[in-house]
């Protein structure tokens, strides 16, 4: 019944996070592009009322004219509409994901006892830390380097050498795909942190201003508008690698390669490269930026460079074993002694992950096509091995569905 329980949360989970992370991806899209394509108005009235740029554009049958005041407008005269909801709840969905389907079961999940066997506490506590000590390092340096002289840049290289080095420590010490996971969601924490700790208060301080009554120095209140664009533009970049990590890790031939840290950090990097040819594209056209083809042309790169150097070219690193002879047969009862051994402690009577029952002949039946998927093709079963299963029972169990499957 708990594993029933867990099946639904990680489902229900999952739903509303990528609901949410498609809300605060989409605005975060939507004000980078509209910073790159508001022109400054000619307009005087615009002008005196403190207008920067705007722009007219329309959708779904409406036109609409979003206009930019530099610091702050002298007067709100509607409701003020907060973007924070989006990253917020993103992120609370999406720890409660991580702990539904890692943390609750790290001794499974996050620990692989042939890279570091250490208890699911200190596992777990390693984990939280890999979230906190990367939000920061990465807001040190913006602090350190964000406003100096190229200061952009250095904190670009700077951040990059944080996260290869996180990459490859965290492919270290967890399971290949909690380690993808978490590179993404230690990003992602940041993201949030930013909006949470700078973007938002620095705005409150703002409005705070504007709305008091009393007089007050725009240009003091400067800083945070230029803090929290910075930010705001650091999310943009950081999306693409984000998504990569949290999807990467439904495919096992990614995780489970022996340069599994690198592979994930060339795409990652690939990720931002192409995010930085969407955001200079948008201004491209009105003369703000130069061509920036390139950095799209070093991202696919990047990414046909990842496939080949991963691809087996019949050098006999399929992953299902070529030198196993499918014409001899397998008895059951060889089969069935080695799923006892090595698969009930996840899938028998009183545990059933997944829904899935392998102590009766009949349970095997109906998953022998999934046994052999997931021992021999993808081996992502048992999880991290954890069990222990040996190559020679990986091969019986290909010898055993590739004969028929028999039960006799």
């Amino acid at each position: 019944m708990e594993s029933y329980l867990l099946d639904w949360a990680n489902l229900l989970l999952r739903w509303v996070h990528v609901i949410t992370v498609i809300a605060w991806i989409g605005s975060s899209f939507y004000f980078v592009f509209l910073d790159n394509n508001l022109l400054k108005p000619n307009s005087p009235d615009l002008l005196e009322k403190g207008v920067d740029g705007a722009m007219w554009a329309v959708h779904g049958g409406g036109f609409y004219n979003p206009q930019k005041y530099m610091v702050a407008p002298k007067k709100i005269h509607t409701k003020l509409h907060w973007f924070y909801w989006e990253s917020y709840s993103s992120w609370l969905t999406g720890f409660a994901l991580f702990t539904v389907s890692y943390l609750w079961n790290a001794g499974t999940y996050l620990i692989d006892k042939s890279l570091m066997d250490w208890s699911p506490a200190a596992a777990i506590s390693a984990a939280l830390g890999f979230l906190v000590a990367f939000w920061f390092i990465y807001d040190a340096v913006c602090r350190v380097f964000g406003f100096r002289k190229n200061g952009e840049l250095i904190v670009a290289a700077l951040m990059l050498c944080v996260v290869a080095f996180a990459s490859w420590l965290a492919c270290q010490l967890f399971a290949g795909r909690a380690a993808f996971l978490l590179v993404g969601a230690m990003i992602a924490t940041a993201m949030s942190a930013n909006v949470f700790m700078w973007i938002i208060p620095g705005q409150r301080k703002v409005v705070a201003a504007m709305t008091s009554g009393e007089k007050y120095d725009a240009m003091s209140l400067a800083i945070h508008g230029k803090r929290g664009k910075q930010r705001s533009v650091h999310n943009t970049y950081f999306t693409l690698p984000v998504i990569f990590a949290m999807l990467s890790n439904h495919y096992s031939f990614l995780y489970t390669h022996p340069q599994r840290w690198l592979i994930l950090f060339v795409m990652m990097f690939a990720g931002a490269l192409i995010r930085q040819f969407f955001v200079q594209r948008h201004g491209y056209h009105l003369g703000r930026a130069a061509n920036p083809w390139p950095f799209a042309a070093v991202g696919v790169v990047l990414i046909v460079g990842a496939i080949l150097a991963m691809a087996p070219w019949g050098s006999g690193t399929s992953k299902v074993p070529t030198n196993v002879a499918s014409t001899q047969p397998v008895a059951f009862s060889e089969v069935k002694a080695v799923i006892d051994q090595r698969c009930l402690s996840c899938h028998g009577e009183q545990v059933q992950m997944k829904n899935v029952r392998l102590d009766q002949k009949e349970g095997i039946q109906i998953h022998a096509q999934n046994i052999y998927q997931q021992v021999s093709v993808t081996r992502q079963m048992p999880m991290n091995n954890a069990t222990g299963i040996t190559e020679e029972e990986r091969n019986l169990i290909t010898r055993w569905y590739q004969t028929g499957a028999k039960l006799d």
